[in-house]
């Protein structure tokens, strides 16, 4: 590939002499057309244009270094002409120091390009039948009117060849490539054009322009405003349409046009709307039967016997609990954790285990149902053999191709940037960097920990837990409450600003390691990213599900963290209410904060850049420096749209047994994300380069990771974070005898048997209570249940057979769970093809009549050549062997 890009596609790369005389492009003035999307001729389209500030009105550099820019700049322009392209170049209206360089990629460059980055094109009309689907006459009532957005004519394409142009599809030249092929062409070019050799080292490429500062923009036009149709006839005025009938909020509950989208932005982004759209409708299924199981919780929360034990004065209000921590804390009545017991009858209850079986499967039908329409866009797009054919190497990887050494396949020399000892080096050197800031994220986490067990103190100093207080809004504002909330602020500040930092790390490593091709590039970022999101968001989750109130000791013998800090305890009820309320900040602040960051921050500075510009100048200003001045939409660009979605759904998925609605919010966010993202992309930020996508890639098997964990994490967070198991096991055997003394299975009782007593007494004088005891109780009961004998047996505080049934039945359980659910899984995945049958038979169908179709072709022009040479061959023996004329 390197040496076919020296020799087709960079003709001229090399050392331009100074004495060489440099092509520069022609200079016009602006034609006080403002929505033209031509050269000033009126026929030459603009397929990219370059932003840059004249090098002799800046004050800010060295007279030296702006003399080095210029020189690099026009090197770099007169390449381009010497490629081919044409340039044209204008001064700013508004602002004189700014140039804008508009160029232009000829028919012969195209056609040539083309072929190189073995583009698709149309060879005929797709003459095969589709059937309608049966709900076809539903989903008319949401889709985009036909009449205002046309559909795609379809057609069989084939990579593009010159030899063979009589065989495409070609109504006229001015539009076979239509403008998003056009600029993904050009900037395929614009990538790869030299502007200096520095000591043996070519340097080329306008992303190194750009990081330099040489170029200030370089940018794809939009062909309209997005507020009203364009006065050009020649322009379709897409834009405006996508803007009415796609990112209006009047549209939120119509369908996508994505083939639409497709055309104008490219297929990395249509994937992404796709992907985005699909998995929002997914997601209304989840989200009903989240609220069905909502609101049997709702209506069976009056009939929760063991919160009425726990509100009941003369079960709850009559048992005293020992301190929460040591000295500063007091003994409290269990009656305070009323409200927080109601509301936990709400979430654990029966139907959050059906809903987590549920979501299990939901995720696997989610996934193999997304193959499948994957694959169908794959056909429909042409990114079938994407991959394989038109995967270019990324300009950096080639600028560093150095080394020498043998292909296996091929036996023959190849260029590579590195040796294997070379790669080994970086490879280890990305891997240590990325286990350090994840270490780095748990020191954060194990720092919010100690916040949590130093600030309980405190809080239990200060929100007075008498139990002869009356205050109403103890009920409410517990210790555990109050450092629950402060502790989960903190963790999201945490969060977000660990996420600013790693950012710039994680791609300074991704670049380091230097991915050949743009998809690697993409792959290995994303991977990085992911496991540094993973860690950051879900860790106190994991924290509080797993690990919290799980190694406590007994009151008598309690366990420290660090040596110093009495480690947590969970409330009477569990951590599971703890566990929600932490997912409802994380997932909340999450929202807002993109917004802030996504929505608004563009706008606002679009604002300031748009009144500001109206401020110097009222003259008319055409398209391109209305564009310029949008926000550039980033070099990583949809990457961080798929990391917010895809740790939602990790929200959705993993710890969905501790809250039922979350698919109901994810689906209200996901319905605006869809039109506040399509806004954004339409109406704030230049357009982007269009780019080749095959699928959402190395996104997908991240989400096959999380459905898989899911159903581990659900299973356990059933099992070991709620009380149904320890529910279940005194229902159906410690409330009967031998072990219970009730004739019949019930809850009633479950309170009083299942906290531990302990003697106050046998108190060390490290944790005694500063707060004196009353009445005539020499006992106390344990905050959690952990069913240890009481005070006087021989075995003390130790683990009694209660105990080790109930662990058993919680292994039991996870084991059936999650055995059941994997084999549903794999029973759905075996029974759903990712490619559907109806898709295969697209696919044969085409291959067969493209070879057929430029087979006939090339049979028939062998067989004109071969008539040709055959009538000058009986004419030559005519004229031999015809008798002379006397």
């Amino acid at each position: 590939l390197v040496l076919e890009l020296n020799q087709v596609i960079i003709p001229t790369y090399g050392t331009v002499p100074d004495q060489q005389n440099l092509h520069t492009p022609e200079w016009v003035d602006f034609d006080d057309k403002p929505d033209s999307l031509f050269f000033k001729d009126g026929h030459r389209r603009i397929d990219f244009v370059l932003v840059y500030e004249d090098e002799s009105k800046k004050i800010t550099h060295k007279r030296s270094d702006r003399k080095k820019q210029k020189r690099k700049r026009q090197v770099y322009e007169s390449n381009l002409i010497n490629n081919g392209l044409q340039l044209e170049a204008t001064r700013s209206v508004l602002d004189e120091k700014l140039i804008f360089v508009k160029v232009h990629a000829p028919w012969d460059v195209l056609c040539t390009y083309a072929e190189v980055m073995h583009i698709k094109l149309p060879l005929q009309h797709n003459d095969l039948k589709t059937r309608g689907s049966a709900f076809n006459w539903f989903s008319r009532l949401f889709r985009v009117d036909e009449n205002i957005i046309k559909p795609e004519q379809e057609f069989f394409t084939a990579p593009f060849q010159k030899e063979r142009l009589s065989n495409f599809y070609i109504q006229e030249k001015d539009t076979f490539f239509n403008p998003a092929t056009r600029s993904r062409i050009v900037h395929f070019i614009l990538s790869r054009v030299e502007y200096a050799t520095k000591n043996n080292v070519k340097k080329f490429g306008i992303n190194k322009l750009l990081d330099t500062g040489i170029y200030k923009a370089a940018f794809p036009l939009h062909d309209s405003s997005f507020r009203h149709l364009s006065t050009d006839p020649n322009c379709p005025s897409e834009r405006y349409l996508l803007y009415r009938e796609w990112a209006h909020p009047k549209n939120i509950f119509k369908l996508q046009p994505l083939d639409f989208i497709r055309k104008y932005y490219g297929e990395k982004i249509g994937i992404y709307f796709a992907w985005l759209g699909f998995y929002t409708n997914m997601l209304t299924v989840a989200a009903m039967v989240g609220v069905g199981c909502f609101l049997y919780g709702c209506l069976t929360k009056d009939n929760c016997t063991w919160s009425q034990e726990v509100c009941d004065p003369n079960i709850g209000g009559n048992i005293i609990m020992c301190p929460q921590c040591d000295k500063v804390c007091t003994y409290w009545n269990l009656t305070i954790t009323c409200e927080s017991s109601k509301k936990l009858c709400i979430f654990d209850s029966f139907g959050t285990l059906v809903f987590a079986v549920f979501m299990g499967i939901w995720v696997t039908f989610f996934l193999e149902f997304w193959k499948r329409r994957q694959a169908e866009l794959e056909y429909e797009w042409d990114t079938v053999e994407y991959l394989e054919q038109e995967e270019q190497v990324r300009p950096e990887y080639e600028a560093r191709c150095t080394h020498v050494v043998m292909n296996e396949i091929t036996q023959q020399e190849e260029h590579v940037p590195y040796t294997a000892c070379g790669k080994c080096v970086r490879m280890t050197f990305c891997t240590s960097a990325i286990f350090f800031w994840i270490l780095l994220i748990i020191a954060s986490v194990v720092g919010i920990i100690v916040y949590r067990l130093s600030v309980f103190l405190v809080f239990s100093a200060k929100l007075s837990q008498h139990i002869s207080g009356a205050e109403a809004i103890r009920k409410y504002l517990t210790p555990q409450t109050a450092t629950s909330v402060t502790a989960s602020l903190i963790s999201f500040i945490v969060i977000m600003f660990l996420n600013i930092i790693y950012e710039k790390v994680a791609i300074l490593i991704t670049d380091f390691e230097l991915p050949r091709t743009q998809t690697d590039y993409e792959n290995s970022l994303t991977t990085k990213m992911f496991l540094f999101q993973f860690v950051n968001y879900y860790s106190s989750c994991f924290y509080i599900a797993f690990f919290k109130g799980k190694f406590v000791g007994h009151p008598g013998n309690p366990v420290y963290w660090l040596g110093k800090y009495r480690n947590e305890e969970c409330d009477p009820g569990g951590c599971l209410l703890e566990l929600t309320t932490q997912l409802a900040i994380i997932v909340g602040g999450k929202a807002i904060w993109n917004n802030i960051q996504e929505v608004l921050l563009p706008l606002v500075k679009n604002l300031i850049g748009r009144y500001s510009a109206a401020a110097r100048s009222e003259k008319v200003f055409p398209r391109w420096e209305r564009d310029y001045h949008l926000q550039p939409i980033g070099k990583l660009g949809l990457f961080y749209e798929y990391l917010e979605m895809v740790i939602q759904f990790g929200f959705v998925t993993l710890f969905v047994a501790s809250f039922p609605l979350a698919p109901l919010l994810a689906l209200i966010n996901n319905m605006l994300e869809i039109r506040l993202d399509a806004w954004k992309l339409t109406t704030q930020f230049r357009r982007m380069v269009p780019q080749k996508a095959q699928d959402i890639g190395a996104w997908q098997p991240i989400l096959q990771g999380i459905a898989i964990l899911a159903v581990v994490t659900n299973a356990m967070i059933i099992a070991f974070t709620s009380d149904m198991i320890p529910r279940l096991v005194y229902y159906w055997s410690l409330s009967v005898p031998p072990y219970g003394s009730h004739s019949s299975h019930t809850m009633k009782g479950y309170i009083n048997s299942t906290l531990s007593v302990f003697n106050i007494s046998d108190f060390k004088n490290a944790s005694k209570p500063f707060s004196p005891w009353f009445r005539n109780q020499t006992t106390c009961r344990q905050v959690y249940r952990d069913l240890r004998y009481p005070p006087g047996h021989q075995h003390q505080y130790e683990h009694n057979i209660y105990y080790w049934h109930v662990i058993a039945a919680k292994l039991a359980f996870i084991i059936v769970m999650e055995h059941v659910i994997y084999f549903v899984k794999f029973i759905i995945s075996y029974a759903i093809p990712d490619v559907s049958q109806k898709t295969k038979s697209k696919v044969k169908r085409e291959k067969y009549l493209t070879q057929k179709l430029l087979h006939e072709n090339d049979l028939k022009g062998v067989k004109k050549n071969i008539g040709k040479i055959a009538d000058k061959i009986i004419k030559g023996a005519d004229s031999t062997f015809q008798p002379k004329q006397e």
